[in-house]
């Protein structure tokens, strides 16, 4: 799978636990580290451990794709999940707010999900 479509299904993925706020940025022109961060945000230590959950176990049970490194806590509110091409961020809002990524990367353009198929059919009819 491509990076690029791995951001977008780790976005889809947090999206199906009401993560709040996702964002995908493309960072491939700023960073050798990655291609893309994708950040979410969650509103306590259940909902990130659920966020959290639902990437690693679906990535893995369907994709066969496990986090080559996992970092931070749960009580720390920010845990990066590192799927080399693409790095996870979930962490609860003040903690994204304190530590501004998506200001410390303002550079990257922020890629836009892909329509669900239903909702492009419905606004059609």
């Amino acid at each position: 799978m491509d990076s690029k479509k791995l951001a977008l299904l780790c976005r889809e993925l947090a999206d199906n636990r009401k993560a709040e706020n996702i964002v995908i940025m493309d960072v491939r022109a700023l960073s050798t580290v990655t291609d893309y961060f994708v950040v979410a945000s969650g509103t306590s230590e259940p909902h990130l451990r659920a966020i959290m959950d639902e990437i690693t176990e679906r990535l893995h049970t369907e994709h066969n794709l496990r986090p080559r490194a996992v970092d931070g806590t749960l009580q720390t509110a920010w845990v990066v999940l590192d799927y080399f091409d693409v790095i996870v961020h979930v962490m609860k809002s003040d903690v994204r707010e304190k530590y501004n990524l998506e200001g410390l990367w303002g550079d990257a353009p922020k890629i836009k999900p892909r329509r669900k198929a239903k909702a492009a059919v419905s606004e059609a009819g």
